[in-house]
């Protein structure tokens, strides 16, 4: 029989180890700006999931799937030149090359997704019950049966992604909804993500956070969670608040006065009261 551990009991509250968040979704509208706002951050490597980093100038990569195909090498050859990647080749690479990144941006969430459906069928083709399952797409299975294991592709997607740097922000489309308040129907925001794969991510992120512009052309990112939109927060400098990220300069079409501190208080030494 293995001897038990001796473990020494707190007999105190432990101070606050971290401030900024781990993986943080941050979600908005078409056309807001948000890969030109990431292009901003400071060692940040932007994985493009919908070839929309080349118009701005940014630390990217090109993904344009997760798992690397058996390909003939002239296949191979003419892929690489034109700056196209696996992600299982890239992240192996980032591994090989220490983790060199402070962030890791995916942009975006929504695209992930359909990444994960090759491993989604790959994986309940190994069950007993999908050995002799012969289609492409396991949304389409009765009942829904398959929505488990692309919630669990996804799920498998993000862990392997957040071991390559100690932050991964998450980039999401919005997706307008309407819900039911006090007898009267109204807008929400919502991420647009699939069903239980939207409530696992949300819950396992440190922040989500929606995008927008206020009043000035300020870029805002609000934390302050509702019935309208899906926000929130346990860092506690982000709980509860909207955050002024940018200001936009509308003749210059650009982005001024960036303050990434605000999110990433640790990273840009910013005390937190």
């Amino acid at each position: 029989m293995a001897s038990e551990v001796e473990i020494t009991l707190p007999r105190e509250k432990r101070g606050v180890e971290r401030n900024d968040p781990r993986l943080i979704v941050i979600y908005a509208p078409p056309k807001m700006g948000k890969t030109t706002l990431m292009s901003t951050l400071p060692n940040n490597l932007i994985l493009d999931l919908e070839e929309g980093a080349g118009f701005v100038e940014s630390m990217s990569m090109t993904i344009i799937g997760w798992e690397k195909p058996k390909e003939l090498p002239e296949v191979r050859a003419a892929r690489l030149e034109k700056g196209h990647y696996y992600m299982t080749e890239v992240g192996a690479s980032i591994m090989k090359a220490g983790r060199p990144y402070d962030f890791i941006t995916v942009d975006t969430a929504t695209k992930l997704e359909e990444f994960a459906l090759p491993l989604a069928n790959a994986r309940y083709k190994a069950t007993p019950i999908g050995k002799d399952y012969d289609g492409n797409d396991v949304r389409e299975l009765p009942r829904g049966a398959g929505y488990l294991y692309l919630r669990l592709a996804f799920e498998d997607c993000i862990e392997r992604i957040r071991k390559l740097a100690n932050t991964v922000i998450l980039i999401g489309h919005l997706r307008d909804s309407v819900i039911e308040k006090a007898g009267k129907e109204v807008n929400a925001k919502d991420l647009d993500l699939t069903g239980k794969i939207k409530q696992t991510t949300c819950a396992t992120a440190d922040a989500v956070g929606y995008l927008h512009r206020g009043l000035d052309n300020e870029l805002l990112i609000n934390f302050k969670g509702s019935d309208e939109i899906l926000c929130g927060s346990r860092c506690p400098h982000l709980k509860g608040v909207e955050v002024k990220i940018a200001d936009y300069n509308k003749e210059d079409n650009c982005l001024e006065n960036v303050d990434w501190s605000l999110i990433f208080p640790d990273k840009f030494n910013k005390k937190i009261d």
